[in-house]
């Protein structure tokens, strides 16, 4: 039950996180999909997935003993082995590609704020047909298709 919680304030709260995207001023949306796509399979496949599995060093815990006057010492103890996890040493390298990938298609990775609820449910539902001109106002919504994007004032 406790997992269900969680997740669903997570659901909750991530209306309210900034939306970090790609951006180009009059790009249409259908063109910034295909063009993360594109990306995206480029990025994967100048650096592929590369899982290393590794281990952190196992520890010792000493086990102390202390007797009626209060004096303690150490007596014994066991180890714990380190816990074993993966790592994909390609992952930072595969984002810096896709950066470029999209740089050299005029994108700019930006970070908007998620629009206040007002702003979202007076908005057209979908996304944005061409993302607009942004300014010092604009804020995101997260849609089915992609992103909206709001442009105040």
């Amino acid at each position: 039950m406790r997992p269900l919680c969680v997740a669903f304030c997570l659901l909750c709260l991530s209306g309210c996180l900034p939306v970090s995207t790609y951006y180009a001023e009059g790009v249409s949306a259908a063109q910034l999909v295909r063009d993360d796509t594109h990306c995206d399979v480029q990025a994967l496949r100048d650096a592929p997935v590369a899982n290393q599995t590794r281990q952190h060093p196992p520890r010792f815990v000493p086990r102390r003993v202390c007797d009626a006057a209060g004096h303690c010492f150490n007596k014994g103890g066991y180890w714990v082995p380190g816990e074993i996890y993966t790592v994909d040493v390609n992952a930072d390298l595969r984002k810096r590609v896709k950066g470029l990938c999209m740089a050299d298609r005029g994108y700019t990775p930006v970070e908007l704020p998620a629009c206040p609820k007002g702003v979202a449910q007076a908005a057209p539902p979908g996304p944005s047909p061409v993302l607009p001109r942004l300014n010092a106002n604009s804020c995101a919504i997260r849609t089915d298709g992609g992103l909206r994007v709001v442009t105040q004032g």
